[in-house]
């Protein structure tokens, strides 16, 4: 039987290029992302085309053709090669959001390539994910003494009552501090890091140095290792594949820093966030001692990576409404899909656990988050939310649910802050089940938390 050809674009279908577009990155976006979906969706379906900093890409806004995008792994590639506009030097120059897509690293490889790098991700991982093992264990414990230390610290410096905010104050510091560890970094990554990561994320001023300065601290932190092994993610990278260059391996570690330090973080805070104002489904399963569903309730209702990192069509093909062409960029929108599935989940006839269980914050397909990451960072998030509400009595916000800072941007969906009054319990000793001597944040956190501050009041990002 001979082969089919595909079906070509029909001749009076639009191009991406020619069609009006608006703007995505708007204030009414800051202010109300869930608004410009419904919007877009009212007026083109379930793709919409949009402007991202001046280059026309196709936003995908249903559920189904999210899943379809994520899954169809032919036909949607993530090899930045595919991209006909950059091909063809139609980007912008300059185009912030570039200097990220350039790395490359496993997320932006395909087939047996993108397979072998995540086997070696999934290898060198395994050790702590494992809570039984040595690793895993130690790695848990850490975490917990390192968030005793910062609510200490807290303590310390405005006493068992006053006010604070959990991202500068405690989730940033904690996932910086986890960071160091399981990279097995011989000093502190710093401060101006986390910056640097929003900075080429959000495509802030300064994305491409920013960038750059992150690719040559990881591959510096990649010779060091590959010097001095030791028992820790870098060096059981290099143990899974000793074919990496230093480049490479400062590139994966790149990645997962994004990840641990932006994605991750994003996901202990916006758990924190669905828990202190209330989201009763949250609280619910955070109350029932099911730190998994807490995360997945959280994650659907405000997921971390609100749209999903470009794939490039194959081939010319229908999405939605509209026929996408063979090197056109789609971006998976999980917030806009999640909305699909907070409607299926309101209705009657729809156990809501059903939907909680098929959200998108790990992504989908070949490229979801590797089993042994996700299920890592879902203990990491876990423990970290439920680690500072074990301290605390009391937790309210400062400020009214959507008068909240958010980061603006085309990727993530991050607060800036998360400012609370709080009370706490009789706050943790550092020498009592708490941080070891050798890891008081007297010397190390108060310096990590100093830089967060000016950084953070300085408005960058």
């Amino acid at each position: 039987m001979e082969a089919q050809p595909y079906a070509a674009a029909p001749d009076d279908s639009p191009v991406l290029g020619s069609l009006p577009v608006e703007p995505l990155l708007t204030s009414e976006f800051d202010a109300d992302p869930a608004a410009v979906y419904r919007r877009l969706r009212g007026r083109h379906g379930p793709v919409a085309p949009v402007g991202l900093m001046g280059v026309p890409v196709w936003l995908v806004l249903g559920y189904r053709e999210v899943l379809d995008v994520l899954r169809n792994e032919s036909l949607w590639r993530r090899d930045l090669r595919y991209w006909r506009a950059r091909a063809q030097g139609e980007l912008p120059s300059g185009w912030p959001l570039l200097a990220g897509y350039e790395v490359r690293q496993t997320m932006f490889m395909d087939d047996e390539e993108h397979r072998a790098a995540r086997q070696t991700l999934h290898t060198a991982l395994r050790p702590f994910q494992e809570a039984r093992g040595p690793q895993g264990w130690e790695l848990r414990a850490a975490v917990s003494r390192y968030a005793d230390g910062l609510v200490a610290l807290l303590a310390a410096e405005s006493g068992s009552a006053g006010f604070a905010d959990l991202g500068a104050q405690y989730t940033r510091p904690l996932l910086l501090m986890v960071t160091t560890k399981l990279f097995g970094c011989p000093v502190d990554l710093g401060d101006e890091l986390v910056m640097d990561l929003w900075r080429m994320l959000d495509g802030g001023p300064g994305a491409e140095p920013a960038t750059a300065r992150a690719l040559a601290a990881f591959t510096r932190l990649a010779a060091h290792r590959r010097a001095r092994p030791g028992d820790d993610l870098t060096s059981y990278l290099l143990l899974a594949d000793p074919r990496l260059s230093d480049e490479q391996l400062g590139r994966e570690l790149f990645m997962n820093a994004v990840y641990l330090n932006d994605i991750t973080g994003n996901m202990v805070l916006n758990t924190l966030l669905e828990v202190i104002r209330g989201n009763a489904t949250v609280r619910r399963s955070l109350a029932a001692g099911q730190p998994g569903e807490t995360v997945n309730r959280a994650a659907l209702a405000n997921p971390p990576v609100a749209n999903m990192c470009f794939r490039f069509a194959a081939r010319d093909t229908p999405l939605g409404n509209y026929w996408i062409r063979a090197g056109d960029a789609v971006s998976p929108s999980a917030a806009a899909a999640h909305q699909d599935l907070l409607a299926i989940g309101s209705s009657r006839l729809v156990d809501p656990a059903l939907s909680t269980r098929s959200h998108l914050g790990w992504g989908a397909g070949q490229h979801q988050c590797p089993t042994a990451a996700r299920e890592l960072a879902g203990v990491l998030v876990a423990q970290a939310v439920g680690r500072i509400l074990d301290h605390l009595t009391t937790v309210e916000l400062t400020l009214p649910p959507d008068q909240l800072p958010w980061r603006t941007g085309p990727v993530v969906r991050g607060l800036r802050l998360l400012p609370v009054r709080y009370e706490m319990r009789r706050p943790p000793s550092p020498h009592r089940g708490g941080v070891r001597p050798t890891e008081e944040p007297d010397h190390r956190t108060r310096g990590l938390l100093a830089g967060l501050r000016r950084l953070m009041f300085r408005g960058q990002g």
